[in-house]
């Protein structure tokens, strides 16, 4: 009988723990658009994603209003929980308030190798400006990303509201900010995405 009870405290055991075993922690560093502003955090794309790929843990770090200015102090803040891999998605608040390009750069870069040198996967996500912001700043903005992606050995998607991005149905009425179909799309996307990596 306590051969009998041992066994089954074994199997109950192991069968607890069993999905925690070798599960990628993935670090989601961004903004409002990852926080999920405006639908609840459990429809907003980090808890998709998390759904569709089980085997990862997401930690979402990410905070509204987030630029990259304070990028570095929060990676080197939640790099404790020590991740496998960085989704990097800030500049989008950068870039509406037209901070220099150089300066949303420079804070990128810095980020990135910390976070290489830390032997942390990295992740890169694009954005872009509406618009509205004119040339040449739209084309400046959006090379921040294709230039970072050249410079460094890392995993690059273009433009994280793909499909998304200035499509009414799938933003809210701010015109920026997916709603909670967008918000599908996007977790939908990067799954994609991320099963073709291997991650």
């Amino acid at each position: 009988m306590r051969n009998i009870l041992l066994n089954t405290f074994l199997i109950l055991t192991l069968s607890i723990s069993q999905p925690c075993f070798g599960m990628t922690k993935i670090l989601i560093l961004g903004d409002s658009l990852c926080e999920g502003m405006g639908v609840s955090s459990e429809e907003a794309w980090p808890s998709l994603y998390q759904e569709q790929n089980p085997n990862f843990k997401i930690i979402n770090s990410s905070i509204s209003g987030s630029t990259s200015a304070g990028a570095l102090a929060r990676l080197k803040w939640t790099i404790k929980q020590k991740p496998q891999i960085l989704f990097l998605a800030l500049g989008a608040n950068d870039g509406l308030r037209a901070h220099s390009t150089q300066s949303i750069y420079t804070n990128l870069k810095k980020t990135i190798q910390y976070a290489q040198d830390k032997k942390v996967r990295v992740v890169l996500f694009g954005m872009m400006m509406p618009p509205n912001y004119g040339e040449p700043y739209l084309s400046d903005f959006k090379n921040i990303f294709s230039q970072l992606n050249k410079d460094f050995t890392l995993d690059f998607y273009p433009f994280l509201l793909k499909d998304v991005g200035g499509v009414k149905k799938y933003t809210q009425s701010d015109g920026m900010h997916p709603n909670k179909l967008g918000h599908q799309i996007i977790a939908k996307n990067i799954s994609l995405f991320t099963k073709n990596l291997s991650l």
